[in-house]
């Protein structure tokens, strides 16, 4: 087989590369864990971003940087690349059928899975992404991993910046955050973004250069109280207005389009949270409680043409609307050193977990006799406890576990009508050793996420249900100095077997008129497994030039699987799943004022889908900038995906959506990632 140059050169590079911004590890702090702690002191494989990275790679978007972390990838089929995979599990869709995650996502105290359109960048103190079952912190939603944006907080030594970006294909970018404090007890932080840009698809039936656009704005209001000198109380308000476009797909696999009536991706979010932390003697007690309304609509021209396109076209728009309400609520408390347990050697955690959500949608579809209207309700009452023993001063044992209860009910307008309602238990069981200034562990954790219901009306009842799916994954670990103190390294060996693994197919169906219906479903496989490693460094060379990268492998395997057309699969690797992701980036200082960053990602091939072959290829971007630091100025000159490479970021197979063959022969179907990127930015901080 004959290698990439690369991945050679970034496997060379993994002695001295990491993802953490700043040179040493132990100043990078996790805030998703039950006590904050340093990245060095967390028993997991997780990466996390911090907010010079985040500019660095001039982010607006979660996708923008997923690809710094090691065996994570995403899939688009919207405007955004918003279906995230973590070791090779997760969704990358979503239609009719109602989903439960298997990638967390929140930002700040909202859980937001399975909204990804909020993952909008803006006013970031970093990204947590954590690798491997995550069910003690955040349960169902957790059987892959989970991501975490948090943002800037309204602490005593906050500070303000405005930000203003242009580039080509009419982008732009505005952001600004201030915040100072209003007494002395209470403090405010207010921060807005808007991105836009035409896009990079020309809709030449139209005429139009904007129906793949972006147009995105979104704030946040954060007040923080201190109640008194052991409560704080932190009260924060989100808004997102997205309007984009989607117009992403073409006959011939080209960024021209001839969609008649291009499709949309939008999503409306008002979101309020409250939390109150109280410290006292016997420990600390935080009570969190949240409440998200969201209106998304999400549609797209299905034929991909216009109607005089070809004497055999049809013409169909698909359309799903959805109204969301998500409640939360959660009280947990956590030891004091006086209330720690043996002998003083063990700390604890204990806590209760509630998530309420009705989701009402509304599918209009042109082939349909009359809308489709459906209800979801899911809930999810836990409870979870941890605890942490030192058994010896470099030994400790940390355990957790998390009951969750899963219920939901469902109805349709077709007469479907299904009631479910599962308890399921997850948790983790780590040791943690401290030997040659490193931290050593090795743990095993389960994961799960409940099962779900394909509504369809077309779907076989034997295709209607599917089961809940675990996941237990066995890890060992390494994090610290090597060699030197100036070369830091995280590495992890893993293996992950999934049971009722649950994959994503669909059936497509020839209506009457010879014209494809295409039929998304969920099954179950009986065995998955995901294995691989993942290692992340850092080289501080000299005071002027410093070396990041990180390199994943993953081989993700099911079996025993009877796919839609009723073909036995023995065994196949899962979708979504390169055996190689890898990230190099350096950052070189060439004068006080002047400093050069560029950067290079790299993706195996994966499959884009469990229900046919068709193969993303492997690609290599390659993203450069040049910045000036002037006191409280900063222009940046940035380019991204240099070489103008040709890459995709979603994927169909296994039918034919093209009238000049009378749909006979079955094509491979690719969005297109954006092309080369370039502009200015200007950053002003006080």
């Amino acid at each position: 087989m004959k290698k990439n140059p690369i991945m050679v050169a970034l496997l060379s590079c993994m002695s001295f590369a990491a993802t953490a911004d700043e040179t040493s590890i132990e100043t990078i702090v996790v805030t998703s864990d039950f006590q904050k702690a340093t990245l060095d002191q967390l028993s997991a494989s997780a990466t996390i971003v911090g907010e010079q990275r985040v500019q660095s790679r001039q982010a607006e978007y979660l996708a923008d940087i997923l690809n710094i972390a090691p065996n994570v990838n995403f899939a688009a089929g919207a405007s955004r690349g918003r279906f995230v995979q973590i070791r090779g599990i997760g969704e990358r869709s979503q239609f009719a059928e109602p989903i439960n995650p298997s990638v967390s996502f929140l930002v700040d105290d909202f859980d937001f899975s399975g909204l990804g359109a909020t993952g909008v960048l803006f006013d970031t103190q970093q990204v947590e992404v954590f690798r491997g079952p995550q069910s003690t912190l955040f349960g169902t939603g957790a059987l892959a991993g989970a991501i975490k944006i948090v943002s800037a907080q309204p602490t005593e030594d906050q500070t303000s910046h405005v930000q203003l970006r242009a580039g080509n294909k009419n982008s732009y970018r505005i952001e600004g955050a201030a915040g100072q404090a209003l007494s002395d007890s209470v403090r405010y932080r207010v921060s807005a973004v808007h991105n836009a840009s035409d896009g990079f698809v020309e809709n030449r039936f139209l005429n139009r250069s904007d129906t793949n656009n972006i147009d995105e704005t979104a704030a946040r209001l954060a007040v923080q109280w201190d109640i008194d000198n052991n409560t704080v109380a932190d009260i924060s308000y989100r808004w997102y207005d997205i309007d984009n476009g989607y117009d992403a797909f073409s006959l011939d696999n080209t960024r021209e389009s001839f969609a008649d009536e291009p499709g949309f991706d939008e999503q409306q979010t008002h979101a309020v949270s409250a939390r109150v932390t109280q410290n006292f003697d016997a420990g600390q007690l935080t009570i969190l409680a949240t409440h998200a309304s969201h209106n998304t609509a999400y549609g797209y021209d299905e034929d991909w043409v216009f109607p005089a396109f070809h004497p055999a076209t049809y013409s169909s728009f698909d359309a799903y609307f959805r109204s969301i309400d998500t409640q939360t609520a959660e009280i947990r408390f956590t030891s004091s050193p006086s209330t720690r347990l043996f002998n003083n050697t063990t700390g604890w955690t204990l806590g209760a977990h509630f998530k309420g959500t009705d989701e009402a949608l509304t599918r209009e579809y042109t082939y349909a006799p009359e809308d489709f209207v459906s209800e979801y309700t899911p809930t999810t009452k836990a409870f979870y406890g941890e605890t942490q023993s030192q058994l010896s001063q470099d030994l400790a044992l940390i355990v957790g576990l998390r009951f969750e209860n899963y219920d939901f009910d469902y109805a349709d307008n077709q007469g479907m009508q299904q009631s479910h309602n599962t308890d399921m238990v997850g948790g983790k069981v780590a040791l943690q050793y401290s030997a040659w200034e490193k931290l050593w562990y090795a743990s095993v954790s389960r994961g799960f996420k409940g099962g779900g219901i394909n509504p369809a009306q077309r779907v076989s009842s034997d295709n209607r249900f599917f089961e809940e799916e675990y996941n237990w994954n066995y890890e060992l670990g390494v994090k610290g100095p090597f060699i030197n103190s100036d070369i830091t390294l995280r590495a992890a060996l893993f293996y992950m077997q999934r049971d009722n693994t649950q994959v994503n197919d669909f059936d497509v169906e020839i209506r009457a008129d010879g014209t494809p219906d295409f039929i998304d479903i969920i099954d179950n496989a009986d065995l998955g497994t995901n294995q691989g490693f993942e290692a992340e460094a850092n080289w501080q060379v000299n005071s002027r030039w410093q070396l990041q990268a990180s390199v994943g492998y993953l081989d993700a395997r099911f079996e025993q699987y009877t796919n839609a057309k009723g073909e036995q699969v023995d065994e196949q690797r899962q979708a979504q799943a390169p055996k190689w992701t890898a990230n190099l980036f350096s950052d070189v200082v060439l004068t006080e004022t002047l400093s050069w960053r560029a950067e290079i990602d790299f993706k195996d091939r994966y499959r884009f889908s469990d229900g046919h072959d068709v193969m993303s290829p492997s690609a290599t971007l390659f993203n450069t900038q040049i910045n000036w630091q002037q006191e409280v100025w900063s222009t940046t000159l940035w380019v991204k995906n240099l070489f103008d490479k040709t890459y995709y970021v979603r994927g169909f197979g296994g039918f034919s959506n093209d009238p000049r063959d009378n749909y006979a022969f079955n094509e491979p179907y690719y969005q297109l990632a954006e092309g080369r990127q370039f502009g200015i930015t200007f950053n002003y901080q006080f």
